[in-house]
């Protein structure tokens, strides 16, 4: 592993409830002077939910950035302190209302790495369940209303195909955690 470039200088010029903006003065190893401008983020969570006949649950939630509303894979940001498989299992529970007795490390990536250092951690999670007296209670963000629906396979192809599915972290998911979910001749245009 190559070792990190220390900063001369950081700039925080925002902070946020999700992230923080900072611009980081750095000299590349071949001399040029840059100002990284980095969105620092918590890490992020991203599950794929597995039901007991083999369809998959999404979560439809308005995307403001976007201007739509988009189906997705449950995910969420890592609260402080964090374990990524608490957390998968806390964002099953709060988005689609159930329990995965059973979760699957998938593997972790940086979605964007150019300027952003959010790590999503995938998981599967199956053997799911409804909350049961004695689990601990999850509770929706106040900034989410989520509807959560199980798709098949087929259907999840050809959603991608249509251009329904248009969250990358739910392809890449998806992708993961599932045998050939789309091919590239059932995409618009190849």
């Amino acid at each position: 592993m190559d070792t990190p470039i220390v900063p001369t200088k950081v700039n925080t010029v925002f902070e946020g409830r999700v992230f923080t903006v900072q611009v980081e003065s750095i000299t590349l190893p071949k001399g040029h002077a840059l100002d990284a401008e980095i969105v620092r983020h918590p890490g992020s969570v991203v599950i794929v939910p597995v039901t007991a006949s083999d369809d998959v649950i999404l979560a439809r939630q308005y995307r403001h950035a976007i201007g739509r509303y988009t189906w997705e894979l449950p995910a969420g940001s890592l609260k402080p302190g964090e374990e990524p498989a608490p957390a998968a299992a806390r964002e099953c529970q709060e988005e689609i209302g159930k329990i995965a007795d059973r979760l699957e490390p998938l593997g972790s990536f940086f979605p964007t790495p150019g300027y952003c250092d959010e790590e999503m951690h995938f998981f599967l999670a199956a053997d799911l369940r409804d909350p049961r007296a004695g689990d601990t209670a999850a509770h929706a963000d106040e900034d989410e209303d989520i509807e959560a629906r199980a798709f098949s396979r087929v259907e999840l192809r050809a959603m991608i195909a249509r251009g329904e599915i248009v969250d990358l972290k739910t392809i890449a998911g998806l992708a993961l955690a599932l045998p050939s979910p789309v091919a590239v001749e059932d995409r618009p245009g190849t």
